[in-house]
This record gives structure tokens, C-alpha cells and sequence, in this order.
């Protein structure tokens, strides 16, 4: 039984990434339990999560590109930017015709203003750092928090559906790209205002929530038992070769040394036994060199 792998996990709205990461911990019985990325409490979706020794190769899980579902809601914004913060602002002009019309010239332009790369002000209630405390934090005791904006890159928006106040889309985005402050920011260029009602994350890199578990599912002992079974972290690490190790491979990796390379690539994940046991850059001619090796953890067994 693999006891080192990935684990998707479909969150539910309500609860924190760290609440679901102390599931897991009792699901795998260890503490050793790390994740590629966060989501907010009130958003719902994809947590891609770690156990064990694959919580070493988080560094190399490719999560790009991010996919989310989001109704936007019109009328009002508020000082988180979703749904669960107070009012802070109301709209000036209703949005109703613009939105029957997913071609309306408006819409259309806004939206395209808001694709590619952006200077993005991030949400004052999020983790960002502000003097060393989380802007959150600042936020919650009622400081005025200044954020600068920072580079993402949205890719496609795509239309879902809409009613007179609302709009549902599918974005693609890369990493610390705000849906929330995407929703804020369409409200404004619309002359309206709007928040983000709900968020989910459907997909990062090759992980989808189609494939994660319920949280109900992750009972106490269920990954140690085989209710619920870890994922290889291959699918997860991009596009890396793929190098199976001879014993002669194990031996040079348990001292230390250059493994020989017998397929391309600056990058190789070294497998035994088609388990990951080592995450390797090409050296000078055909040799890979080892950066983060787990032969003889728990996982590599």
C-alpha cells in the first residue's frame, strides 16, 4: 500500500485549508501533511495535498494553469470581495441588459481589459504581508490596508450563464491571481459594483476535482486502511522525464553520486519500482544529478 502520495480533496464551503489539512493528517494518521495552494473559506473545490515524503516534491507540482467557477454577484461590493464581508459600496447602474448579452460590447470590453497580464490589487482581506502581519489581520481590526498591486495572468474567461444580477464564468489563471478581486474590479468597469458570491476551483495543472475525494470520505485511518487511496506524484510534476533506476542507479543514489541518464530532459524524476525516489537536474553529459532524493523513506519502500 502506497503511504506517500498525493491526495485530492474536494473542499467544502466553511472551512479554512488548514482545517482540511488536520482532516487528512488524522485520514493518514501522520502529521506530515502539506498542500499546493490554499483556498479561501468560502470558496469550495480542489485541494491538492501531500503525505509523507511526497510533501518534498511540492516545490515541483506543476499548478498552473488554475481554473475556477465564480458566480459574480451585482449591486453592491463588499470589504472582503465575496460574499461574506460587510457592504462598503452599492451600485450606481444596473447591469441587467448588459448581462442578457454575452457579446454586448461593454461587457466584452471589460472583460478583455481583464485578460492577459494585469497589475491586480489584491483583496485587503487576504494573506498578503503588509510590515510583516497578514493584511487580513490588519483588516479584520479595521486598518486601512494599502495593497500594491502585483503581476498575475488571466487567461480566458468563459460564459457560464447569467440572470439580471449575476454572472457565472469559468476562468483560467495563473498563480495568485484574486477571483475575487476580478469580480470587484468587473463591477467597476461596468460603472456598477459586485463581489464574488461563489468560487470554486475546478483544475490546477493536471489535478481536477472530478478526481478528489469527498471530505466526508477522509475518516480517521481511511488512507491507512485502503478506503481511500494516495495518487503517484508523477501525473502531478509536469513535464519531467521519467528515469527508472537498475540496482546499479539505487546504489549510486543511496551514496550520493550522479545517476547515468538514459532519457532527455533538464529534469528527471528517478523511479524504483515506479515510485518517485528522487527529483534530478541534468549534470554535464549524460548524467542526472540528484536535489531532493527520499530513497529509504517510507514512502520509497
Amino acid at each position: 500500500m502506497m503511504t506517500s502520495g498525493l491526495l485530492y480533496v474536494d473542499k467544502p464551503a466553511g472551512m479554512t485549508s488548514h482545517d482540511v489539512v488536520s482532516v487528512v493528517r488524522r485520514a493518514v494518521r501522520s502529521k506530515r501533511v502539506g498542500h499546493a495552494g490554499t483556498l479561501d473559506p468560502f470558496a469550495t473545490g480542489l485541494l491538492v495535498m501531500a503525505v509523507n515524503a511526497a510533501t518534498r516534491l511540492l516545490p515541483y507540482v506543476v499548478g498552473e494553469p488554475k481554473v475556477y467557477d465564480a458566480v459574480i454577484r451585482f449591486g453592491y461590493e463588499t470589504n472582503t470581495d465575496d460574499h461574506t464581508g460587510e457592504v462598503t459600496r452599492e451600485a450606481n447602474s444596473p447591469v441587467a441588459d448588459l448581462l442578457a448579452q454575452p457579446d454586448a460590447p461593454p461587457l466584452r470590453d471589460a472583460i478583455a481589459a481583464l485578460t492577459g497580464q494585469l497589475a491586480q490589487v489584491p483583496p485587503a482581506f487576504s494573506a498578503k504581508h503588509v510590515n510583516g502581519e497578514r493584511a487580513y489581520a490588519l483588516a479584520r481590526r479595521g486598518a486601512v490596508v494599502d495593497l500594491a498591486p502585483v503581476l498575475v495572468n488571466v487567461m480566458h474567461w468563459g460564459w457560464l450563464a447569467s440572470s439580471p444580477d449575476s454572472l457565472s464564468v469559468r476562468i483560467t489563471c495563473g498563480g495568485g491571481t484574486y477571483i475575487r478581486a476580478l469580480a470587484r474590479d468587473l463591477g467597476r468597469a461596468l460603472g456598477s459594483a459586485a463581489h464574488c458570491e461563489r468560487l470554486r476551483r475546478v483544475s490546477s495543472g493536471a489535478a481536477h476535482v472530478a478526481d478528489a475525494e469527498p471530505l466526508e470520505r477522509l475518516e480517521p485511518g481511511s488512507v491507512i486502511d485502503g478506503r481511500v487511496v494516495l495518487r503517484s506524484p508523477l501525473s502531478a510534476l509536469g513535464a519531467i522525464a521519467h528515469e527508472p533506476l537498475d540496482e546499479a542507479g539505487i546504489a549510486a543514489l543511496r551514496f550520493g553520486r550522479r545517476v547515468a541518464a538514459t532519457t532527455a530532459g533538464p529534469r528527471g524524476a528517478l523511479l524504483w519500482n515506479d515510485t518517485v525516489v528522487a527529483i534530478a537536474e541534468r549534470a554535464v553529459g549524460d548524467w542526472w544529478q540528484p536535489r531532493v532524493v527520499m530513497l529509504g523513506e517510507e514512502a520509497a519502500e
